[in-house]
């Protein structure tokens, strides 16, 4: 038996995600856990416990490849990205430079970064990953990368072929970063 979910419209799920992702970052006792928090399209809050040390170490390494080889642009962490699926925040973003302003003026971006990073976690499943892959492409992203949790990084793209063996908006990222 298959199920058919019917989602919003892109238009009236931006913005239901605004409005209460704007009463999430409102609330006094959300802001105090140093959990992670997103949405799903329902508006339900998804908290994750804080990652290893070793994930943030992944995560420095590419927000300094990314600010290196890309310095044009905005490098980001835990970006919030409005989706289909509510908000959504890769670990690592990168925004080209046209649209700087947008971080500074959006509480939660209606259009994906260029680059969208997820790096994995022992508690990510395969499945979670690959709707989040597909929830930042439907979102407007022009890449997808994932980072393993030994340091490789898979090039998503939207067009085929569907991996790649380099990103085609920064040729130079290495294909796996070190941990220390």
């Amino acid at each position: 038996m298959s199920l058919t979910i019917e989602l919003e419209n892109s238009a009236e799920q931006t913005a239901f995600n605004l409005k209460r992702w704007a009463e999430v970052l409102a609330d006094p006792e959300l802001a105090r856990l140093p959990h992670r928090i997103e949405t799903d399209r329902h508006g339900h809050i998804l908290i994750s416990p804080p990652p290893a040390p070793a994930h943030g170490d992944r995560e420095s390494e590419i927000v300094f490849q990314l600010k290196t080889l890309l310095p044009e642009g905005r490098t980001i962490t835990n970006c919030p990205v409005s989706t289909s699926d509510g908000v959504k925040a890769p670990d690592v973003a990168w925004i080209k430079p046209e649209r700087r302003l947008e971080v500074r003026s959006l509480i939660c971006l209606t259009r994906a970064p260029e680059i969208c990073v997820e790096v994995l976690s022992p508690s990510n499943t395969v499945r979670e990953i690959q709707e989040k892959t597909a929830l930042y492409f439907e979102a407007g992203a022009s890449e997808v990368w994932i980072c393993d949790e030994d340091g490789s990084i898979r090039f998503h793209f939207q067009t085929p072929p569907p991996i790649g063996p380099r990103s085609e908006l920064c040729p130079q990222f290495p294909h796996a970063i070190g941990v220390a």
